[in-house]
């Protein structure tokens, strides 16, 4: 019958000095090489980290004397970011807030009045200029698809197009922006 359960002897100061001295010589090159292939200088730490890490687990490998100890040290950063990248992939998309709180939406306030303002502007306009309007851009056509449609040439296509939105541009200059207030750029209501 087998004795109780001893814990593992605790390693060595021979091999904490091997890691310092690994640490010494290639530390520096490790962090830039991590930084370079992370993009980010805390992840690049942590994966050097975690790299030291497994050289002390083993440490057998880093003494045998087969290969080159700074080779072992980046294959083994390089696969711990290919790991960190893998597993990030396979989980979901993280997302901040309690279940419990409902998703903030955008206000749309602002685009329904947008709607209001455009749909107000285009009552202002001759008629054959918002028909020229409605076939190429509501309706998205070409010039010339727009000219067989409404029966015209491309050339007066093209011309109403120009002073329709002309005439825009002087109804909002003129009447219906200085009615709306402005917001600051930037700032955005959110409903909750």
């Amino acid at each position: 019958m087998a004795g109780p359960l001893r814990p593992r002897a605790r390693r060595g100061g021979a091999e904490e000095a091997l890691i310092r001295t690994l640490y010494e010589e290639h530390g520096n090159a490790l962090l830039s090489y991590a930084a370079r292939i992370t993009g980010d200088r805390a992840t690049a730490e942590d994966v050097v980290q975690e790299t030291f890490i497994r050289a002390w687990r083993h440490a057998d490998a880093m003494v045998n004397g087969k290969g080159s100890v700074r080779g072992w040290l980046l294959t083994v950063a390089r696969n711990i970011v290919i790991d960190r990248a893998r597993a990030k992939a396979s989980r979901p998309r993280e997302v901040s807030g309690s279940p419990a709180a409902p998703p903030a939406v955008r206000d749309h306030a602002d685009s329904v009045v947008d709607s209001m303002t455009v749909l107000a502007a285009l009552d202002r306009l001759k008629p054959e200029h918002r028909d020229v309007l409605h076939e190429l851009y509501y309706r998205e056509q070409s010039v010339a698809e727009a000219a067989d449609t409404l029966g015209i040439p491309a050339g007066t296509v093209k011309s109403r197009s120009h002073y329709a939105l002309r005439a825009l541009r002087e109804v909002f200059a003129q009447e219906i922006r200085p009615r709306r207030p402005r917001r600051p750029a930037g700032a955005e209501e959110v409903v909750a």
